[in-house]
């Protein structure tokens, strides 16, 4: 794995991804913090009664804290854009980036494959620094003689490193398409479109007027959409 990793660090390629990483993380921070920085409320098109709207609405009303928020997003981006600081920069990131991404898949948002390329995005560059890393985690290193670069290795690490990163996308971009029976959408119009489609449209309309008409919590919209399902199957009894 050493040896892997040596020789990953070396190739241009894989200096060039850790870049392009590095810049488009930074890059999704900084709107996200300027717009917290100013006051205005995060997604302002996401409705307040999604699920993840009632988040947002809460998370604006916190005060200096929401500011604190945009503050450290800022600082975070900056911090991965200086090559010195990129890895302080990484792990303040990780921090944030696992946090945003059980919240998504938590209230079934359907931004959450982007949110899941960006922590795995986040964790290629937390293993590109390894070397720095490593110091500081809780089990011993054990000494290594220095290492002597084998290009024939370059090309074949390229093949298997892309080739399957685009099937991990993939998968994350199909898989999470049939994760869930059922989305609130980011709209009233996503959440009845998938209606017509739906194995029980009935259940999926009560839910979507469970959740936009009513103002529910998610759990409580899908404890509805369950029991409304199970009487339609059972026959209306």
């Amino acid at each position: 794995m050493e040896e892997l990793y040596h020789e990953a660090k070396a190739d241009k390629w894989f200096k060039r991804f850790a870049v392009f990483c590095r810049i488009a993380l930074a890059a999704s921070f900084i709107p996200a913090g300027y717009i917290k920085i100013i006051g205005e409320r995060f997604a302002a098109g996401l409705p307040s009664n999604n699920p993840l709207g009632h988040y947002f609405d809460a998370l604006h009303t916190t005060g200096y804290y929401y500011t604190f928020i945009g503050v450290a997003q800022i600082i975070t981006a900056i911090l991965l854009l200086i090559p010195r600081t990129s890895l302080l920069g990484a792990l303040m990131y990780f921090s944030v980036i696992v946090n945003i991404c059980v919240l998504t898949y938590a209230t079934r948002f359907d931004g959450t494959r982007a949110v899941t390329i960006m922590l795995l995005a986040n964790l290629f560059l937390l293993i590109w620094d390894y070397d720095r890393l490593k110091h500081i985690l809780p089990f011993k290193q054990p000494k290594t003689e220095p290492h002597v670069l084998k290009k024939t290795l370059g090309k074949r690490l390229r093949i298997l490193f892309f080739g399957g990163s685009f099937a991990v996308l993939a998968f994350i971009i199909v898989g999470t398409s049939y994760l869930f029976e059922i989305v609130p959408g980011n709209s009233e119009a996503e959440c009845r479109n998938q209606c017509a489609s739906s194995k029980n449209p009935a259940a999926c309309e009560v839910f979507c007027d469970c959740i936009y008409k009513q103002g529910q919590p998610l759990d409580s919209c899908l404890a509805i959409f369950n029991k409304v399902k199970d009487i339609r199957k059972s026959g209306g009894k």
